[in-house]
């Protein structure tokens, strides 16, 4: 379960992430709400993580699945750069979060 916690945890990281882009945009409450609610979340199903999955396992975790779901969402909604380049060391990312959880 702590696993299935740990992956709620890195969505709503993107969410909270996502809260930022749209304060820039101009929606300053509404990002700010999207912020909050996503981080208060995120930090919650962290938490709950961490009881049996190790401090820089879950860590590491919850931050890989942020910084890929994040570099995505910014490809696909925000028009950043899709270079071939880029989406290889998102899948590095996503082999070492792969790798980390096979080792723990």
């Amino acid at each position: 379960m702590s696993w299935f916690f740990l992956i709620i945890a890195g969505v709503f990281e993107i969410v909270g992430v996502t809260g930022m882009q749209v304060m820039v945009k101009g929606q300053k409450l509404k990002g700010f709400l999207i912020i909050l609610i996503g981080f208060i979340i995120s930090f919650t199903f962290l938490s709950l993580a961490m009881e049996t999955v190790p401090l820089g396992v879950a860590y590491a975790v919850w931050t890989g699945i942020g910084t890929v779901g994040s570099a995505i969402i910014g490809m696909l909604y925000y028009g950043e750069s899709k270079d071939k380049l880029r989406i290889f060391f998102i899948i590095l990312v996503v082999v070492a979060v792969i790798g980390l959880r096979l080792v723990s």
